[in-house]
């Protein structure tokens, strides 16, 4: 299954008034290419939901105890809250809006969380998602144990977390089979 992004290319996003002391950044976020005038104050996670508007990744916490803020920098999942968007400058950044190939199909861990309830009122799930991601990019057969260490950082209220354990097993392996030869 392709993980490429809904509109892959390059897009030039600019602050339409300067602030004072504010440091232009380079940021590759779902595939497209941004220059962004940001005050080096600003947190990774308001750049992408405010300037970006994409706000699937949550502000939850603001202590970065909660993990809904979750995306993958460089290939890492990272709580967004806890990065200065300067510290990200350079970086490929994605949030959970990359995980669908496109409008009509979800991905492996998104059905999977569809499928084996691992989603309540959804606050936490794409923060579940990246960590997920990132997870199984590393390990594609992960334990239960495996799955509780990688969530740690994550907090969901709703579940009681045995659904989300199911549901990143279930895509572990829906993945696995999607990636073996007919």
């Amino acid at each position: 299954m392709s993980s490429e992004p809904l509109n892959p290319g390059p897009v030039t996003v600019a602050s339409s008034s300067r602030a004072p002391g504010a440091a232009t950044i380079h940021l590759t976020v779902n595939g497209r290419a941004h220059e962004l005038a940001v005050e080096p104050r600003r947190l990774l996670v308001e750049v992408i939901r405010d300037d970006l508007d994409l706000t699937g990744t949550k502000v939850g916490c603001d202590t970065s105890q909660c993990g809904a803020c979750t995306v993958l920098v460089d290939g890492r999942a990272v709580k967004s809250c806890t990065l200065l968007a300067v510290q990200a400058d350079g970086s490929e950044i994605r949030t959970v809006e990359s995980l669908a190939p496109d409008r009509e199909t979800l991905h492996p861990l998104q059905q999977a969380f569809v499928e084996h309830h691992g989603l309540q009122c959804g606050f936490c799930t794409p923060g579940m998602l990246m960590t997920a991601l990132d997870l199984l990019e590393r390990d594609p057969d992960p334990s239960d144990e495996t799955i509780k260490l990688a969530l740690d950082g994550n907090l969901c209220r709703c579940t009681g977390y045995q659904p989300i354990i199911e549901s990143i097993r279930a895509a572990a392996e829906a993945i696995r089979d999607a990636d073996r030869p007919a």
